[in-house]
């Protein structure tokens, strides 16, 4: 599976993006896909994940209620729709995918597949 994370930005806090993982290789749609954030300096943390076929989703308590995970497996496309941001969320935000559903997937060092990161940068 390749994927291609894109949709980053500068936008000012409380604004709102939408980042887009596209995959291409293999059924996308039976996948796990997460996304990852790193800021500067910070460990990679994660941000969401959403199970094969979308039964599933599960975001990081810092973005819940602000962020939300879907998935279009018509365009093999992930995405993260991101409202009301801060400064907090600046980072390099990264998609990736692995095959199965638990607890395992907050967690990327599961992850088998990554795409590149998109830079989002909220200013104050």
């Amino acid at each position: 599976v390749q994927l291609q994370a894109c949709g980053g930005g500068l936008v000012q806090a409380g604004g709102s993006l939408r980042l887009s993982c596209a995959a291409s290789g293999r059924t996308f749609g039976s996948y796990t896909v997460g996304w990852f954030r790193q800021a500067p300096g910070k460990d990679r943390e994660f941000v969401a994940a959403i199970s094969a076929w979308g039964r599933s989703k599960t975001h990081a308590e810092a973005v819940k209620g602000r962020f939300a995970i879907a998935r279009d497996d018509a365009k093999d496309t992930v995405y993260l729709q991101m409202n009301s941001l801060k400064p907090e969320d600046t980072a390099d935000y990264y998609c990736a995918a692995r095959e199965g559903w638990n607890n395992r997937a907050l967690f990327s060092e599961n992850y088998v597949y990554w795409g590149q990161g998109t830079q989002v940068t909220v200013s104050s």
